[in-house]
């Protein structure tokens, strides 16, 4: 069988034939009949079969998985055979959703109970349980006294159950594991840590338990089943994936509060936005608005207070990380009781903790991915029959084109695809440390555990041996720096164990992938403490950039035990912007809809604008001021330059008015790719003219720009198509990548991740806490050390692989420049112009240096389209009358030139 979809959904009847008397009558009498997930996957389960259900929130999904188990706990209590042990394992990534799922069981067992003993029927409990962090010592107690027959918890307390000396024996008959929300595991270490925790749980059991999944949306589903279900003697253990996503009805639209987006003040779109969201609510009973930031979140709910006086005190909450549990709590449990008339979110009402009753869901600006649409849309219409209603408000001409194809694609739910972290070592190494406090292990068996992993299918035996070497304490430049051994590794006889007293508890209070973060203290080189900054920002700075902090700029000399070193700037201009370590990236399968939506676009661009205007309602479902103004969007773009698409990249040099020369890639490829590419392209550069090169990233491409060098003739100064085109070389652009990595924030800080992840730096010992400043300390010495160790050493090698392929996209942008390499997408530059195209606006607006807030971001792309709707009213009046009144791409100045086509490399097709 190994991975396929199922085909057939099975009647009410043979369905209910699976079932007990008791548990069969309860069902009927609380639901009547099933839903389509449960008839394609209750009887699947039921008969032993491992199953992956999508299926949109409210559609019954997570009964789906829990009937068969109920119906078996049932009939064992019934027989008098229901021992204490764990017979169900239910793994979510909140706790929050733990407790919900709590309720949700204790609710239908003591319905059925309660119809069963009216018959005189008497059994014994079917208990449920909870065990996560949060669990008072008592109830643990308790539990190992008299077990939880259902045992609901989270990934990482299950890794440290797993090695419990007493309770770790309930799990030897485990036969049904849910995993629940496994799109928010899949695509991190999270994710990687559990399936290997699984893999260790099933080698201790006779019969290998039934695993489900669950999850609103996800793909590639086949991807993520052979994730859940893992492999078994080399070969992917079966698994039926469920997709009945197509039962929810999607009610999508896109629209703007303002007619004009671009002259329109910022005071005004604000107030146009603020006052349709209070039409939005007065016409809904409950409504859910998506931001993409929590600082977003907390204005919002403000100016709605501020500007409707009394009306929305006490019926709209935030809810978001940065707030307390009790507060976000108390928000959750307003809204299932339906006292709220609004609740605003940034990403933490995402996955399926119950909520109630909600009718609308509001997106303001992009959600950034198809799939995090359709997760926060389906929060709305919460029952199987009602539609899911969205409305996304943009304020913004790039979120508009972005917006309009995402709903489009949504409505298709053409679902973007999940990268799942492949053999990372750092998770690796803690699973070895764990397999040696269980036994003493023969290599050759620990090795062919790890790969029933999916993420470690191709782990090699050279990889293993070096994290056991570190491990086992065998370098003594380590032990110099108190990096000792944990467990013992005999490469003779190919065999490891535990070593020590301490292991066990180093391990209880170690294990883990989230990593400890902490905002960094920022102090002048006098030691003046001027603030603080979150470490995703610090990640981004390069020495010389300057930030705006309190209002007053600094610039970043470097950082250091955990602090940020600045020179007080008064008066410069910021190189970074206040927003940008919280901006959501574009995901790559979405940024391709959009080029392809470009050359959609651009075929349609000589037809007479009412028809195009009419095919482009009709095909994105826009209404008519919406689709003018993408359409007026798209005519200024290619009577000013051209439209990049799928098969065109425009790459624009401008000279700007600082003597600057800038390179603008429109590689909309998502800024995750665009990362990766634009590093390895500055670093490429830089050698070519001897120079340090900015870099500005933006989802819709990317900026590379350095002081024009004093040369009497300026050419030489400028990048020669033979050097723009060699830039395309997938060979050197991974080494490229890593090259330009070196001693920067974002590779020691992740550095200090993997470290402790690697158990290489102990965030707990003996009780103590590690600060993140001394971690941070401890860090950057080992760095060095391993690097004379072996270059190759795990920890600095999983670094760069995280860096690269997870906190980056280097795959893709492989892949992308693998298609320009081989000349299916042709390279077109523009030379020599002052002003960059409106499509490059954004990109340009990002790494200005007068740009500090949004407002300046505004204003500064206000002014570049005056001057160029002037300079094309200039052009077209040269050109004469015919050509303004009919505007074409040879009306234009003389159309860019295409690079020369390079050597034929083919790109390797993409898994």
């Amino acid at each position: 069988m190994s991975i396929k979809t199922a085909t057939q959904q099975y009647t009410d009847k043979e369905t209910f034939a699976t079932l007990s008397p008791e548990v069969r009558v309860w069902f009927e009498g609380k639901f009547g009949s099933f839903t389509p997930p449960q008839r394609y996957a209750v009887k699947e389960i039921h008969e032993g079969r491992n199953v992956l259900i999508s299926s949109p929130t409210g559609s019954g999904k997570t009964l789906s998985a829990f009937l068969a188990s109920i119906n078996e706990l049932f009939l064992l209590a019934k027989t008098g055979k229901l021992e204490d042990k764990v017979y169900v394992l239910y793994v979510s990534p909140l706790k929050a959703l733990n407790n919900d799922i709590e309720r949700n069981l204790k609710e239908p067992l003591a319905e059925i109970y309660a119809q069963a003993k009216e018959k005189g029927l008497d059994l014994p409990e079917i208990r449920v349980g909870v065990r996560t962090g949060d669990t008072p010592q008592k109830e643990r107690a308790a539990q190992l006294r008299k077990s939880p027959h259902i045992l609901i918890t989270t990934p990482e307390s299950l890794a440290i159950n797993l090695i419990a000396p007493k309770f770790s024996l309930l799990f030897h008959d485990i036969r049904y594991i849910i995993v629940d929300e496994i799109h928010s595991l899949a695509d991190n270490k999270r994710g990687v840590h559990l399936s290997l925790t699984l893999e260790r749980l099933c080698a201790h059991i006779p019969k290998e338990p039934v695993r489900v999944g669950l999850s609103a949306t996800i793909s590639p589903m086949e991807e993520v089943a052979r994730f859940l279900v893992g492999l078994r003697n080399g070969k992917e253990r079966d698994c039926l994936i469920v997709d009945v996503n197509f039962i929810k009805q999607l009610d999508i639209k896109v629209e703007s509060p303002v007619k004009d987006l671009i002259y329109t003040s910022t005071k005004d779109t604000n107030l146009a936005l603020y006052h349709r969201l209070d039409e939005l609510m007065d016409e809904h009973r409950t409504t859910l608005v998506f931001t993409n930031t929590r600082s977003a979140t907390e204005r919002v709910v403000f100016h709605l207070k501020k500007h409707f006086g009394d009306k929305y005190v006490n019926d709209i909450g935030a809810h978001h990380s940065s707030l307390s549990k009790e507060v976000r709590l108390d928000v959750e449990s307003k809204l299932k009781r339906g006292e709220l008339k609004c609740v605003v979110s940034s990403t933490s009402l995402e996955l399926g903790i119950d909520i109630g009753y909600i009718d609308l869901t509001v997106l303001l600006g992009s959600p950034k991915s198809i799939s995090r649409a359709l997760q926060r849309i389906g929060r709305s219409g919460h029952k199987l029959h009602e539609q899911s209603k969205g409305r996304i408000l943009v304020l913004d001409r790039d979120d508009l084109v972005e917006c309009a194809v995402l709903a489009r694609e949504s409505r298709k739910r053409n679902v973007d695809r999940i990268h799942i972290p492949m053999g990372a070592l750092d998770v690796l190494a803690q699973h070895l440390f764990g397999l040696s406090l269980e036994q003493r292990w023969e290599l050759d068996d620990a090795i062919s555990l790890v790969r029933r992993a999916y993420p470690y299918k191709d782990i090699t035996e050279d990889e293993v041996v070096r994290i056991l070497r570190y491990l086992s304490g065998s370098y003594e430049e380590l032990e110099a720096r108190k990096v000792y051994g944990k467990l013992w590794f005999d490469e003779e006889s190919r065999q490891f164990g535990r070593r020590g007293r301490m292991a066990r508890a180093i391990y209880y209070t170690n294990i883990g992938v989230i990593p400890d973060e902490v905002a960094a203290k920022v102090m002048t080189t006098s030691g003046e403490v001027k603030g603080k900054l979150e470490e995703e920002f610090v990640e981004q700075l390069k020495h010389g950039d300057i930030f705006v902090l309190g209002g007053n700029t600094y610039e970043f000399l470097k950082s250091s035990q955990g602090r940020v070193i600045v020179e007080p700037r008064p008066g410069a201009h910021p190189t970074i912007p206040a927003w940008f370590s919280e901006m959501l990236p574009l995901s790559y399968d979405l940024a391709g809809k959009v080029r392809e939506f470009r050359g959609w676009m651009a075929q349609r661009m000589d037809l007479p604008k009412a028809r195009a205007l009419k095919e482009l309602q009709a095909e994105f479902d826009l209404d008519k001021r919406t689709a003018e103004a993408m359409w007026g969007y798209f005519d200024e773009q290619r009577r000013f330059s051209l439209i990049p698409t799928d098969q065109e990249l425009l790459v624009e040099e401008v000279l700007d008015e600082e003597g600057r020369v800038n390179y603008v890639f429109h590689t909309t490829v998502g800024r995750r790719a665009n990362d990766a590419l634009s590093r390895a392209f500055a670093h490429k550069v830089s050698k070519f003219i001897s120079a340090n090169v900015r870099v500005t990233i933006h989802d819709n491409g990317f900026v590379l720009s350095y002081p024009m060098p004093p040369y009497r003739d300026p050419e030489r100064g400028k990048l020669k198509d033979n050097i723009l085109q060699d830039l395309w070389d997938i060979e050197d652009l991974e080494k490229e990548l890593q090259a330009a990595l070196h001693n920067t924030e974002i590779l020691k800080r992740r550095f200090r991740h993997v470290a402790t992840r690697s158990l290489l730096i102990l965030r707990n010992y003996l009780g103590y806490d590690m600060s993140v400043g001394r971690q941070q300390r401890a860090a950057n010495i080992l760095f060095k050390v391993v690097r004379e160790i072996d270059r190759d050493f795990p920890a600095l090698k999983e670094t760069y692989r995280e860096i690269m392929r997870d906190a980056m996209d280097l795959e893709n942008a492989k892949h992308y420049a693998g298609r320009v390499a081989a000349g299916d997408i042709t390279v077109v530059v523009t030379r020599g112009g002052k002003l960059p195209s409106p499509f490059a606006f954004n990109l340009v607006a990002v790494g200005s240096t007068d740009v500090v807030m949004m407002e300046d971001r505004k204003l500064m792309i206000r002014n570049l389209h005056r001057r160029v709707m002037m300079q094309l009213e200039e052009r077209e009046a040269q050109a004469g009358p015919a050509s303004a009144a009919k505007p074409s791409p040879k009306a234009k100045a003389p159309r860019p030139k295409a690079a020369p086509k390079p050597k034929a490399k083919k790109a390797k097709p993409r898994a």
